[in-house]
């Protein structure tokens, strides 16, 4: 592992997909630290993941704040319903970092319909929330956890990466294709509107189709 590459927080990394991208960046050689509102569950999931790749693998578990002040880069990966608790939680931390949210406003039970928040953007909202010292880019709202978990396999789906800031975005395709992903930039952060939308579709693809992670890909740009 290079001692250059980036401390990645994964808040929310007990989870299932924050989970999946924090086992595949530690994959990579990447520092992971396991954020969690219980440092204990947090440091739970950080040995099963050492357990499963090895314990030289860089992981470790603390709590939602103390892993955003150990980071360089920062991931919000909780449910809706407390992404903005959890951003403002940890607001102090962030200054200056980018912070790459997966959030999609799902809205149980029926998450297989697209419901998004008064004025569009659930992760626009964190970006007004934290404001503009905050670098937020949102990203990996189409992947399927159960491909992330997969190692030894492709992921056959690719990401979209908005931003408002564009090197912050080139910085989070970065680190997707480090973990064997496309990703593409698709302009402001307005834009994540669709990705977050388009997450609601694909759980209702899943469900007719009988598939385990239905994904999107880009065509007609060059690979």
């Amino acid at each position: 592992m290079s001692d250059s590459k980036k401390v990645i927080a994964v808040l929310g990394g007990t989870g299932k997909e924050g989970g999946g991208l924090a086992l595949r960046w530690a994959h990579a050689g990447y520092r992971v630290i396991i954020g969690g509102r219980s440092a204990t569950r947090a440091d739970e999931a950080a040995a099963e993941m050492r357990a499963t790749l090895g314990h030289a693998a860089d992981v470790r578990g603390l709590a939602n704040l103390e892993a955003a002040q150990a980071a360089d880069i920062v991931v919000l990966s909780v449910p809706y319903a407390a992404q903005q608790a959890t951003a403002l939680e940890v607001a102090v931390a962030l200054a200056g970092k980018i912070l790459i949210d997966v959030t999609v406003p799902l809205v149980p039970p029926k998450v297989s319909r697209v419901q998004l928040p008064e004025g569009g953007s659930a992760v626009e909202a964190v970006q007004k929330l934290l404001g503009e010292g905050v670098r937020v880019v949102s990203a990996f709202q189409n992947i399927s956890a159960h491909h992330l978990t997969k190692l030894d396999e492709a992921v056959e789906c690719d990401v979209l990466v908005c931003a408002d800031d564009p090197a912050a975005a080139e910085e989070v395709i970065e680190l997707a294709q480090a973990i064997g992903l496309a990703a593409w930039n698709a302009g402001p952060l307005c834009n994540s509107v669709v990705a977050e939308g388009l997450t609601s579709v694909l759980i209702a693809l899943n469900r007719r189709y009988k598939v385990p992670g239905a994904g999107i890909r880009i065509t007609g740009v060059p690979r």
